[in-house]
């Protein structure tokens, strides 16, 4: 076996330890809406931030199969957890997009650097002499409570009457400011909060044009994990752990129903619910394996997005089957599935998993060609 199977291949029993150790803490970070530390250091451990990183820097260089997998796994009884772990592994991937110089400051001493990232260009940047002045304020800034870096995408000042130019900006721990904002109803302990910037100073090597992020087209790095266009792979990062968590339902729901008086109601609803799950999973894992496969054609990244968004929806649809089927005494607060049920309903609204947004006109267009 080639070494870097070898180092891939750890991700999954690594995966399985975090999953046992977050399921231990998962009320609590759920109650206090942050992650234990010791789960945190987990998440690092795995190797889940260096899944992507260059081998140069002592990363894995590891696949999108592997990584899909031990989010899913993780998610089983944290997906707060595995939200956080799988966007440690893909905002790596986005720095990757830096300049060299850049690679050097976040991975130089250590390939486990936690990078957060907030995608919607909200802030503005002005160009100076040797680099740029950044200001605004990023919602929805997932893993910012543990991170060393933030990867913030804004409009550059001065664009005249054309498209808004956006870049993205990398900023160390220190240069910005958090506000605790995020009080959702599930997913409380992925620390979704805002970060603020104010009037900071970053050198050129620490931004890159949004463009290049969004084609998939790396100046940087020739790793093929680094050269993925973001149609191809930007949902696989937030429906990963949604489809884990329902994975995770299923199992808490059959537990409590051995338990029980068995009915045809009860099973039905097992059955029925166990059928859009492993559809769900199947639908992901072919996202993953058309990335490391490289198939990047107009219709395939359009499916993609279609299988990501029509998985969302095969697990809603699931989860309100087993909240159904559980009964009064399955909402209970000492019950998991309830955790569950609140956790895949705020990860699925998620824009990248909305149809209208992220599968309907790609996918239409793949099927009927260009709109006329």
């Amino acid at each position: 076996m080639p070494a870097d199977t070898e180092l891939d291949a750890a991700l999954a029993p690594a995966a399985e330890k975090v999953r046992l150790l977050a399921a231990q803490h998962a009320a609590e970070a759920d109650r206090t809406g942050k992650l234990a530390p010791a789960v945190v250091e987990a998440i690092r451990e795995a190797g889940f931030a260096r899944h992507l990183v260059s081998a140069r820097w002592g990363g894995v260089e590891g696949s999108f199969q592997e990584l899909t997998r031990s989010v899913m796994t993780v998610a089983e009884s944290c997906p707060a957890t595995a939200w956080c772990a799988s966007l440690s592994a893909y905002s790596a991937r986005f720095a990757a997009y830096l300049p060299e110089a850049a690679h050097e400051a976040l991975w130089g001493a250590s390939p486990d650097t936690v990078v957060a990232t907030g995608l919607v260009p909200s802030g503005q940047a002005e160009e100076t002499a040797d680099g740029w002045r950044l200001s605004g304020s990023w919602n929805y800034v997932s893993g910012i409570d543990f991170a060393d870096w933030v990867l913030l995408c804004a409009r550059l000042a001065g664009g005249g009457d054309g498209p808004p130019r956006m870049r993205f900006f990398a900023l160390p721990r220190g240069t910005f400011t958090i506000q605790e904002t995020w009080d959702n109803v599930g997913m409380r302990a992925t620390g979704s909060h805002t970060v603020v910037v104010d009037d900071v100073r970053v050198p050129g090597h620490l931004s890159v044009d949004r463009v290049d992020i969004m084609s998939g087209r790396n100046a940087t790095s020739g790793l093929p994990a680094h050269n993925v266009p973001f149609q191809a792979v930007g949902s696989l990062t937030f429906i990963a752990p949604v489809v884990g968590a329902a994975m995770g339902a299923l199992k808490e729901y059959a537990a409590a129903a051995a338990a029980r008086r068995r009915t045809p109601g009860i099973e039905i609803k097992l059955v029925r619910a166990s059928g859009r799950i492993d559809a769900a999973r199947h639908l992901v894992e072919q996202n993953a394996q058309t990335i490391d496969e490289r198939r990047f054609t107009p219709e395939l990244m359009a499916r993609n997005e279609r299988n990501s968004t029509f998985a969302t929806e095969m697990v809603q649809e699931a989860i309100t089957l087993l909240i159904r089927g559980a009964g009064t005494g399955g909402l209970s607060e000492a019950q998991p599935l309830q955790r569950l049920w609140r956790d895949i309903t705020s990860a699925s609204s998620h824009v990248a998993l909305q149809y209208d947004t992220a599968a309907r006109k790609n996918y239409a267009a793949a099927l009927l060609g260009p709109e006329q």
